[in-house]
């Protein structure tokens, strides 16, 4: 895990929304955690695309929330993924 986190900054779920109104994550090599805490039934847009919804949390703070949209081959490949995993 050291190596994989070399020259990146980890920031949990729970501070995602301060950390974007104060630094500019797009020039950083950063990443998250989460655990999907809950799952939406897989739903369709207008144009018959097939999407999933996540709700993840890194279990610090129960009321904050990211919703993580899957479409397309990425949809395709986790829309089975048990809820709890990390």
């Amino acid at each position: 895990m050291d190596r994989k986190m070399a020259n990146r900054k980890l920031i949990g779920l729970s501070q995602l929304k301060s950390k974007l109104a104060t630094e500019n994550l797009e020039e950083m090599d950063w990443v998250t955690f989460g655990v999907i805490v809950k799952k939406i039934t897989p739903q369709s847009t207008k144009n018959g695309r097939t999407f999933s919804i996540w709700r993840l949390n890194d279990l610090r703070d129960l009321n904050q929330c990211v919703s993580l949209f899957l479409f397309g081959d990425v949809h395709k490949e986790h829309w089975k993924t048990d809820q709890g995993t990390v």
